[in-house]
């Protein structure tokens, strides 16, 4: 890479977005520039992740909506950038679906929000007034020359140079992956390895949740109700066996309480194993606990133990 554009890319791995919140926590980040998502709506924990961000003298916050984290009381400064749409982009941008296929999307004409830009084009002015020396390195010009540049840096994504106009699509790897029943490892073939999953004891009265999306595997809920289960947002999924032992219905209160936090639901019965909850990403976030994530990517585990507190009702519950 620091062949590829002239200056030295550094080789050090930068920090994951719970590293992120810790390492702001202990006062160790002077500026966070975040570009899209949500620490306080997305991460276990929101309490910590709130004090974390709190913590940190200039934050920038670039999205093209508001979000919750933007809204925390800074420790000095705080800038809000709007950034534009794929739609809005100058030079049109583009998406890769979970098929693999890159999409192009065109800039559509309309209203625009004042000041809003593409972000690539905020960070390249970044770049420029921080070492205005090399600034010509950089040589990004325009979406397309955005586009050109991935081209050059990913060579599996050889074709998003030439998206221009609205249908066009290349799919990265072509129609099939491991043609001939060769990958991309130094001996072409795939390595299976047996593993042995950890026994998961749940003391006696807990539970284990987990938690769950929406009707899209990478989104959370969008509405009050769930279209692929017609949950509520505050629903806590339950067997009927629990239920019962509980003495709960469907529709009653409940409040479930973790090591670090407790949240109120409403018992929803469903076909679950006995002794499991699930509840709505991220409405369930007060529940898990910040430190548990996966070694390799380090994304946090979503689920917790917890205690089920009851409050059954006699009659109807309105929602």
């Amino acid at each position: 890479m620091s062949e590829l554009w002239g200056f030295d890319v550094p080789d050090w791995r930068g920090l994951s977005a719970v590293e992120t919140v810790h390492a702001a926590h202990r006062g160790k980040i002077d500026v966070l520039w975040a570009i899209g998502g949500d620490y306080l709506g997305t991460l276990p924990d929101p309490g910590y992740c709130r004090e974390a961000l709190g913590r940190v003298p200039l934050r920038v916050h670039q999205d093209i909506v508001l979000a919750h984290q933007m809204f925390v009381e800074p420790c000095d400064t705080v800038v809000l950038l709007p950034a534009t749409t794929r739609y809005e982009q100058p030079g049109g941008g583009t998406e890769t679906a979970t098929e693999r296929r890159i999409y192009f999307s065109p800039e559509i004409p309309g209203p625009r929000v004042a000041e809003a830009r593409s972000e690539w084009e905020v960070l390249v002015d970044l770049a420029s007034r921080v070492d205005p020396e090399r600034a010509q390195l950089l040589n990004l010009t325009d979406g397309p020359a955005v586009r050109r540049d991935i081209a050059r840096a990913v060579p599996f994504y050889a074709g998003i140079e030439d998206l221009r106009g609205a249908g066009d699509q290349v799919q990265w790897g072509g129609p099939r992956l491991c043609e001939g029943g060769r990958t991309a490892l130094p001996d072409g073939r795939s390595h299976f390895h047996s593993v042995q999953p950890p026994e998961l004891n749940i003391p006696e009265g807990y539970f284990h949740l987990s938690t769950r999306r929406g009707k899209q595997f990478n989104s959370m809920v969008q509405a009050k109700v769930d279209p692929l289960t017609g949950g509520h947002r505050d629903d806590v999924f339950m067997a009927v066996s629990d239920a019962e032992r509980l003495g709960l219905s469907d529709g009653d209160p409940v409040t479930l309480r973790s090591d670090i936090g407790m949240v109120s639901g409403r018992c929803r019965i469903a076909l679950m194993k006995e002794r499991n909850l699930q509840m709505f990403w991220p409405e369930a976030n007060p529940l898990i606990p910040r430190d548990v994530v996966e070694p390799q990517c380090g994304i946090p585990d979503f689920t917790a133990v917890v205690e089920v507190v009851a409050h059954p009702l006699s009659g109807a519950t309105e929602r």
